[in-house]
């Protein structure tokens, strides 16, 4: 019986030893999470929303911002990566440098980074102005620059809500900055950027006004869309781009 034992505790020693060595020389396998490049190009990727899609209700429903952020945000960077695939160098550059250089860019992809590209760099910007419990009156220096140039906020949002309104078609309405901190109000059609056409207009603050951005809840309301906006804008996040665009 002993030498049955003796037996035993020799065979598991043996079949351990060796799964031991095993484990010790395995590669090991590094758990820790990707970081995502938000505007890098090497690939592009799109970023979580930095809040619930329900978040931004009553103005914005969950349905508009699970489908504009998953589906037609999503689509953009998709088609960044496929129109660079071709192109390892300028998988190099970030889509915001890329989108301000367009005739850097080759001519059989050029139309593609101009739409896609701008697609992504608007809608990145897009969710970070917003916020949920957000809205109310400027703060900081920007509300400085408004009551200067604009002379009042109501006097802003007149403007700006004309600008969205007048946008024929699918666009933007924009807020932008020269690097001596002088706003202005502008619109693009499409998925273009102030900085395509300007290098010095940094957009601070962006409406989009494609019926993706509004229908389901407002179907062709759009007036009433670009009202109720107002009060997710997250004044913080244009103080810190207001910043951004003087340093450019």
């Amino acid at each position: 019986m002993q030498n049955f034992f003796r037996r035993t505790i020799l065979l598991i020693v043996g079949l351990a030893i060796p799964l031991l060595f095993a484990c010790q020389s395995s590669p090991q396998v590094d758990a820790s999470p990707a970081v995502s490049s938000g505007l890098s190009a090497a690939p592009a990727k799109l970023d979580p929303l930095p809040y619930d899609y329900a978040a931004l209700e009553p103005y914005i429903d969950a349905a508009t911002m699970r489908l504009h952020h998953d589906k037609h945000h999503a689509t953009y960077v998709n088609n960044i990566n496929e129109a660079l695939k071709a192109y390892p160098d300028l998988q190099k550059q970030s889509v915001d440098t890329m989108i301000r250089n367009l005739n850097n860019v080759p001519e059989a992809i050029r139309t593609k980074i101009q739409n896609n590209g701008g697609g992504h760099v608007n809608h990145t910007m897009f969710w970070q102005i917003m916020a949920p419990k957000a809205g109310g009156e400027p703060t900081g220096a920007v509300a400085q620059a408004i009551t200067q140039t604009f002379g009042s906020f109501d006097a802003l949002k007149q403007q700006f809500n004309k600008a969205g309104a007048d946008r024929f078609g699918s666009g933007w309405a924009w807020l932008v900055s020269d690097r001596q901190g002088k706003l202005s109000i502008t619109s693009t059609a499409n998925q273009d950027n102030p900085l395509m056409k300007d290098p010095n207009a940094y957009p601070i603050l962006g409406n989009d006004v494609w019926e993706h951005a509004y229908y389901l809840k407002y179907q062709n309301r759009r007036a009433e869309y670009l009202n109720n906006w107002w009060n997710v804008v997250n004044w913080q996040a244009v103080n810190q781009r207001y910043a951004q665009a003087q340093e450019k």
